[in-house]
């Protein structure tokens, strides 16, 4: 496997600090989809000086040359996750915000399936499922409702 600076340049990226530091900060996160904000308060708890229109900035490069890719959930802000080239969907929680990755291929097939009896091609796509994760459904606090 290539190095990161190397992987930057093969990209038509300088391989600066900033790059670096988000490009490890994601592959080493434990959280997954990470938003602008997110970044840079793991910076700065690494005493990392790298602003936030920086990160922004990068956040956007990477999504463009396919390092990340970025979703829109329904808090409004968009977040970002690695693009490791396997296909996924989400489920999120209205509540606490937790995302769960899932994959079905029944779930792919049926959409497969509807999109021809449509005269459709899918090119891509994306499946999002909002509700209550596990232990919000538990807790004592009242029902989201919508």
């Amino acid at each position: 496997m290539m190095n990161k600076a190397s992987h930057l340049k093969d990209i038509g990226l300088k391989a600066t600090g900033p790059r670096l530091r988000i490009m490890e900060l994601f592959e080493n996160s434990k959280d997954r989809h990470l938003s602008a904000e997110d970044v840079y308060k793991k910076l700065i708890a690494e005493d990392a000086d790298i602003g936030l229109a920086t990160i922004y900035r990068v956040l956007t490069q990477f999504e463009q040359a396919g390092i990340l890719i970025r979703h829109h959930f329904e808090s409004g802000k968009a977040v970002y996750e690695l693009n490791e080239g396997g296909h996924h969907d989400h489920m999120v929680c209205y509540r606490c915000g937790k995302v769960t990755e899932f994959f079905d291929p029944k779930i792919e097939e049926l959409q497969n399936q509807i999109a021809a009896q449509h005269g459709f091609s899918i090119q891509d796509h994306s499946l999002y499922l909002y509700g209550e994760c596990e232990d919000c459904s538990k807790s004592e606090r009242k029902p989201f409702r919508r």
